[in-house]
C-alpha cells in the first residue's frame, strides 16, 4: 500500500472510531492533510474497497473500515500515550493499592474500564494444582462405585461410577482395580487422566476402564477471571442481540482465561473480530497483555470493546496497567 492509500485509510478508520458513521470523501480530506482532490481521494477509497480494507454499508453513503482495515491500521500504529491525567490515575492507583490480590485485581478491571470505556478482563494468578495422594474404589452397592481421591493439600475429590445394570461385581476385582487406580494416580495433578498399565484380569481392566471413562479432564492451572465494565458494552453495539452475546461470553470464564492465554502465546496484543476465534466476538476487538512479577509472567490483563475501539489509547491503557500491576504486586502490601 503505498503512503497516500495509507494516509486515506488511516482518515478513515480515525474518523470512524470518532463518530460511529460512514466516513466520506470530504472527511478525509480534512483529517489526512492530503493536498489532492475530492475525485482523487474517492477514487482511493473506491481502490482500498476493492482490496478489502474499507466497505460501503449503503450506496452513496461512505465507507467504514473492514477487520483487514483495522489490522493494517493497528500494525502501524506506533506506541499510543495517556494524557497526564489518566497517567496520574493509574499512578495514584496503585500507589493506595492494597489488600488481598483478589480484591486488587477486581479493582483493576474497573479502573481499566473507567479509563477506557470498555470491559477489562484480568486473569489472576494461576494456583499450584494439588496432586494425588491416595485414591481408592468403593463399592456403593445397586451398580454404583465411588471414587474418592485424597489430594497433597488434604481435600477430598469424589467422582460417581456408574455400571452396567445388573452386573455382578466381585469385591476382589473392586480391590485390584482400586490398586492398580492407585498407582497410577499417586503423584499425579488433580483433574489428569493417567494411563493404567493393564493387570490381565478382563474384569479389573474393565472396571478401570469405566472408571477412567467417568472422569472429567479438569485445568486447575488457570487463575480467576476478574471482569469490571461489562455493562459498557450495552453503549457500544447497536444491535441488543449482539450485547447479549458478548455479555454470554464474559459469563463463560474458562473460554475468556482460554482466550487471553492463546493470544498471549501466539504473541498477539490485538486480536479483531475473526481473530478472536471466538464467533459471538465476531464483532470486537481484545487488547491483551501478560504481567509479570519478578520477571515471570503470572497473569494477563485486557480490554474487551467493539472493532472500532480506540486502539492507541486502549494499548496504552492494558500497556501502562499491566506493568504497573505487575509491579504492585511484587511489593509487599498490608492486608
Amino acid at each position: 500500500m503505498d503512503e497516500r492509500k495509507a494516509a486515506v485509510l488511516r482518515a478513515v478508520v480515525e474518523s470512524f472510531i470518532d463518530t460511529a458513521q460512514p466516513v466520506g470523501s470530504r472527511a478525509v480530506s480534512d483529517l489526512s492533510d492530503l493536498d489532492v482532490s475530492a475525485a482523487t481521494i474517492r477514487n482511493e477509497m473506491a481502490s482500498l474497497e476493492a482490496d478489502g480494507y474499507l466497505a460501503q454499508p449503503h450506496t452513496s453513503a461512505g465507507r467504514v473500515p473492514t477487520d483487514a482495515g483495522y489490522r493494517y491500521f493497528v500494525d502501524r500504529l506506533g506506541p499510543g500515550h495517556l494524557g497526564e491525567a489518566e497517567t496520574r490515575q493509574i499512578s495514584s492507583f496503585f500507589r493506595h493499592a492494597q489488600g488481598q490480590i483478589e480484591q486488587r485485581l477486581a479493582d483493576t478491571t474497573r479502573l481499566l474500564s473507567q479509563l477506557t470505556a470498555y470491559a477489562a478482563v484480568v486473569v489472576g494468578p494461576s494456583h499450584d494444582p494439588a496432586t494425588v495422594r491416595s485414591a481408592q474404589l468403593v463399592d456403593l452397592g445397586a451398580n454404583r462405585l465411588l471414587l474418592v481421591i485424597v489430594t497433597s493439600s488434604g481435600s477430598i475429590d469424589r467422582s460417581m461410577i456408574e455400571l452396567v445394570p445388573g452386573a455382578e461385581v466381585n469385591p476382589s476385582h473392586i480391590a485390584a482395580a482400586s490398586a492398580a487406580l492407585n498407582g497410577a494416580l499417586v503423584g499425579t495433578y488433580l483433574g489428569s487422566i493417567p494411563t493404567v498399565e493393564p493387570t490381565g484380569q478382563f474384569e479389573v481392566d474393565d472396571l478401570v476402564a469405566t472408571t477412567l471413562a467417568a472422569l472429567t479432564p479438569l485445568s486447575h492451572q488457570t487463575g480467576e477471571l476478574y471482569v469490571g465494565g461489562a455493562a459498557n458494552m450495552a453503549g457500544q453495539f447497536d444491535a441488543v442481540s449482539t450485547v447479549k452475546s458478548v455479555l454470554a461470553v464474559l459469563e463463560e470464564q474458562l473460554l475468556v482465561v482460554s482466550l487471553l492465554g492463546d493470544l498471549v502465546e501466539r504473541g498477539l496484543t490485538v486480536a479483531i473480530g475473526t481473530e478472536t476465534g471466538v464467533a459471538p466476538l465476531s464483532q470486537c476487538a481484545v487488547v491483551v497483555a501478560p504481567y509479570k512479577v519478578d520477571g515471570e509472567q503470572i497473569g494477563s490483563i485486557g480490554l474487551l470493546g467493539p472493532t472500532r475501539m480506540d486502539y492507541p489509547k486502549a494499548l496504552a491503557a492494558v500497556h501502562v496497567v499491566s506493568s504497573q500491576l505487575g509491579e504492585s504486586l511484587g511489593e509487599p502490601h498490608e492486608d
